[in-house]
């Protein structure tokens, strides 16, 4: 039973959500593995618990996947779209529950919770229309002697790993791409946030998807776990969305199989602003990219850049807009911030804010932690921060704005390169050739010109250097969930 807070009892959110383990279009208690906690940020307390997997519950759910994968891969590529666009149309319908879900368990604010329920629904209808169009290729040898036949296949049962900040998102990126291309799935979802994994499991299996196709796991050994998958010769696929020292240690299990990897990793985006931009734009675009899910996401602008000529001006206005911000529970309507997701990334942030403050960086606003009931940290504007600092060298992965001070062109790519992530950055300017320039030099999978969100279901979402391989999203989103087969052949 949920515990939920006064206003959502009434939602009818409790009587919607399964807290058992779906393998096989069952679902399971796990009363061996136990069960795990879930936290509600904005309070502390408990909300309720969910089925702890092991790993013979995980083996199980590989079996029902390979057992299901054939008859869901020779299903028409129309039916499965149609069974997508089911989805996408329950979820809209049920926006508001899903939306308080999130709020209610990941703790961001219901603007930032809806937001996400529209954009996870997006998947599922874009995909619906990919799965139509995995056209293959035919060509004449270049000797004349026989044609080439190029067509896609699905890679086959799937491992899907997602993170707790963007708990229906992450999901139906690799859930909705995978079932268009016929594969079958192995969910396993962060424990933090696991019941919007398990109220959309629910969703899918209404909207028609078949037993075994989508499974779903929920573990305290999420290690062990996945390292037993990933060394079953019946998986053939892994799909990640996590911290880049995660990430290395999966692709380093998933090469004792020559499993394919899809890893969308850690980020560290530069915002840079030059001096000839529309400050208010400027603004705008990094509240937004600061700001959304409340600097808890890894497109999250992790380092401003600002040339000297409107550094002050910038700085000045960042830290009234980031004072001006309501902090409180996430599901109250007058929050515009949420908490952060549990305590330890509450200490962890406040003891980088710290540190810098300590060497010198000068806290325009905010600095504040507070524990007493939630797990909170004040909308922060930070400068003067040392070269090294972790607030400029990690992903923060919260609501604090560092901003250093540049010159030149030179000087903004220099530090902009000046890290091994290479996710996503921003870059704010008036001259439309100086910044197409800029943004084709800065190392970056992804680049927001005078837009401080990028992140669209039809457009190819990833990074390089150590935030990752592959794309999710866009055509290209599918093709990391196919093989492609080159038949040779002459008539």
């Amino acid at each position: 039973m949920l515990d939920l807070p006064g206003a959502l009892s009434d939602s009818g959110l409790a009587a919607a959500i399964r807290t058992d383990l779906l393998i096989g279009g069952k679902w399971r208690d796990g009363s061996e593995g136990g069960r795990i906690d879930v936290l509600d940020p904005s309070t502390g307390k408990v909300i309720t618990s969910v089925a702890n997997a092991t790993i013979g519950d995980g083996m199980a759910a590989v079996a029902a996947a390979h057992e299901a994968g054939p008859k869901w891969a020779a299903v028409a590529p129309r039916q499965r779209a149609e069974i997508l666009r089911r989805c996408f149309t329950l979820m809209t319908e049920r926006a508001e529950m899903f939306a308080q879900l999130i709020s209610l368990e990941n703790g961001k604010a219901m603007p930032d919770a809806r937001g996400e329920v529209a954009y996870a629904a997006e998947f599922f209808r874009w995909f619906s229309e990919e799965a139509v169009r995995l056209v293959g290729e035919v060509s004449v040898a270049p000797g004349g002697a026989y044609r080439i036949l190029v067509e896609h296949q699905p890679i086959g049962v799937s491992v899907l790993v997602t993170p707790w900040n963007f708990p229906a998102a992450m999901a139906t990126r690799k859930l909705a791409p995978a079932l268009a291309a016929g594969c079958t799935c192995i969910l396993k979802p962060a424990t933090e946030t696991p019941l919007t994994a398990y109220a959309m499991a629910a969703l899918m299996e209404e909207a028609g998807v078949p037993p075994g196709v989508v499974n779903v796991l929920t573990t305290s050994r999420s290690g062990p776990l996945v390292s037993a998958m990933l060394h079953d010769p019946r998986v053939r696929k892994l799909s990640f969305t996590g911290s880049t020292q995660v990430g290395r240690t999966l692709l380093k299990e998933a090469a004792d199989s020559v499993i394919s990897c899809s890893m969308e990793l850690g980020g560290n985006a530069p915002f840079v602003v030059f001096d000839d931009a529309d400050l208010e734009k400027a603004l705008d675009g990094a509240m937004v990219a600061k700001m959304r899910n409340g600097g808890e996401a890894c497109t999250a602008a992790n380092r401003f850049l600002v040339q000297k000529g409107i550094a002050e001006a910038f700085s000045r206005g960042l830290a009234e807009r980031m004072r001006a911000l309501a902090m409180g529970p996430g599901y109250d309507a007058a929050s515009q911030v949420g908490p952060m997701i549990n305590r330890a990334a509450v200490e962890r942030i406040d003891s980088w804010v710290r540190e810098a403050a300590s060497e010198g960086a000068k806290i325009l606003t905010g600095g504040e932690a507070d524990l007493s009931s939630g797990f909170y940290y004040s909308p922060t504007v930070i400068s003067g921060v040392r070269d090294g600092a972790k607030l400029l060298s990690d992903e923060i992965f919260g609501p604090v704005a560092p901003i250093t001070i540049f010159e030149t062109v030179d000087d903004a790519v220099a530090l902009a390169n000046r890290t091994e992530y290479g996710l996503i950055a921003y870059v704010y300017t008036e001259d439309l050739k100086k910044g197409l320039q800029v943004s084709e030099r800065i190392e970056a999978g992804m680049v927001g010109l005078n837009r401080g969100l990028v992140s669209d279901p039809a457009a190819p979402f990833g990074g390089v250097k150590q935030s990752g391989l592959g794309r999710e999203g866009g055509h290209h989103g599918i093709m990391e969930f196919c093989e492609i087969k080159y038949i040779a052949t002459s008539w």
